[in-house]
């Protein structure tokens, strides 16, 4: 398992947190149990599953969205 902290552009109304944390969940591989979309701060924290999804497949389901990924750090 593998723990990531996304930095997103600025998350303007909670709605924008549901739909980014329903984007995530339907995802194979990311664990439903630690992913935290925070709207302070604009973040996403999640662990996932190498095997499974990639960290790009993730950024990619935030993207298809509409909410640009500004950064990503994988630990």
């Amino acid at each position: 398992m593998k723990s990531a902290t996304i930095q997103l552009e600025t998350l303007t109304c909670p709605s924008c947190l549901l739909k980014i944390e329903g984007a995530l969940k339907a995802l194979e591989g990311v664990d439903k149990d630690t992913l935290k979309v925070m709207f302070n701060s604009s973040k996403v924290k999640l662990d996932f599953d190498e095997d499974k999804v990639s960290i790009e497949e993730i950024e990619a389901a935030i993207n298809k969205q509409g909410y640009e990924v500004l950064k990503t750090k994988v630990k």
